[in-house]
């Protein structure tokens, strides 16, 4: 593992008078020397993230922050140094193993790291092995109270570990679906010629950063009572009221033009989803055998034949899964999630297992119905990917 041990919290003395809108625009503003973000809202949403992770111990949920980009140079590794200066207790790993966040998490319960997972998709991309614990431990610690129970074999005993902590991942690719519905995704680009940012410098600019996060801090303590407690009006329902409630409550606190910046954040990043966002990988994969079973023109379709027409799609992403692409084995786990499973086919050249159209008719209709006026499908998942306008790409580094 490479990591930092998470610098112990500092005993500062709460600031009730501290102006805590002034205080988030200055956190803006400090940002927005070093970096381009893809919009007005995507700025918004880090900035309450970073002041929602020094109140933590107030939240009910621990909400995540998600940083994706489509290819190298678009500024996520740049963000998250300034995540890592301005966010509260620091635990920065580039490679990290699930037990290792599990004690880092449990042995400081009361006030837990912000964990920070750089080169995410070495864990969690597409041709990655993928990690299903440290995915279930932070799809779990979203919820407060929510424990990991491991045996001490020392102790003939359980020991009960905490897993609730706020947690921004970043790399290339998206992330599992069941972290991005936890979190406020920001989906970076490159800049444009002509935009300019100021080089980052740790030994030259930390400490004023260092500085800036005290202050929030400070801001935070005097004020946790009152985040405790607080129950914002959520212009957003259900799971991303959940992930949002945090970020609004820091603005409502805060004041000034936050809580009305906050909740068109909200809105917007959360309906952008629906709007520009690729299918999950599921509904992805459904949208792929209707195309396959449109193109055949065919009623039943052998699982070999089915395979592959989905690992020669090069829009595709199935020929990464594995050096033989996706296989019969994983294809029939996937479709498992619908009821949805091979059966004997009784076509010329004898019996062969394979899939029915009429099997997917329920599924396709529920999760990506086609367009009556196109023909094509259209995407109505709960959980789709978050694209901001393109018209403001973000800055490389």
């Amino acid at each position: 593992m490479s990591a930092t041990t998470p610098t112990p919290a500092p005993l500062v003395q709460p600031e009730p008078d501290m102006d805590g809108a002034a205080l988030l625009d200055e956190v803006r503003e400090a940002m927005s020397r070093y970096i381009i973000l893809p919009s007005d809202e995507a700025m918004i949403g880090v900035v309450l993230w970073i002041a929602a992770t020094h109140a933590v111990p107030a939240w009910t949920h621990a909400t995540r922050l998600v940083i994706w980009a489509p290819e190298k140079a678009c500024g996520k590794s740049r963000l998250m140094q300034l995540i890592r200066a301005l966010c509260h207790r620091e635990l920065m790993a580039v490679n990290v193993s699930s037990s290792a966040v599990y004690r880092a998490i449990s042995g400081a319960k009361s006030d837990p790291p912000t964990l920070l997972l750089d080169e995410a998709d070495t864990v969690f991309g597409a041709k990655a092995s993928g990690d299903e614990d440290l995915r279930g431990l932070l799809n779990g610690g979203f919820e407060r109270d929510a424990y990991a129970l491991r045996y001490n074999a020392a102790k003939d005993d359980l020991d009960k570990l905490s897993t609730f902590s706020m947690a921004a991942l970043a790399g290339i690719g998206r992330m599992p679906a069941t972290i991005e519905d936890r979190a406020v995704v920001i989906s970076m680009r490159r800049r444009k010629p002509g935009e300019t940012v100021a080089p980052y410098r740790k030994r030259r600019d930390g400490e004023p950063l260092d500085r800036l996060r005290v202050r929030l801090n400070r801001w935070a303590r005097a004020n946790m009572r009152a985040l405790e407690l607080a129950t914002p009006d959520m212009p957003i329902e259900d799971r991303p009221a959940d992930l949002w409630e945090p970020l609004i409550a820091v603005a409502d606190q805060a004041g000034g033009h936050w809580p009305d910046a906050a909740r068109k954040a909200a809105v917007k990043l959360t309906n952008a989803r629906d709007e520009t966002a690729k299918a999950s990988e599921t509904t992805q994969l459904l949208r792929d055998i209707r195309a396959a079973f449109d193109d055949a023109h065919a009623e039943a379709m052998p699982s070999a034949v089915l395979l592959a027409r989905l690992n020669t799609d090069e829009e595709a992403p199935w020929a990464d899964y594995g050096p033989k692409g996706l296989t019969g084995h994983r294809l029939a786990a996937m479709l498992r999630e619908y009821d949805i499973r091979a059966r004997v086919l009784n076509q010329s050249g004898g019996q062969k297992r394979g899939y029915h159209r009429a099997d997917f008719a329920d599924t396709w209709e529920r999760y990506c119905p086609t367009n009556p006026e196109t023909g094509t499908g259209t995407q109505v998942s709960e959980v789709s990917e978050r694209q901001p306008d393109t018209e403001t790409p973000s800055q490389t580094h």
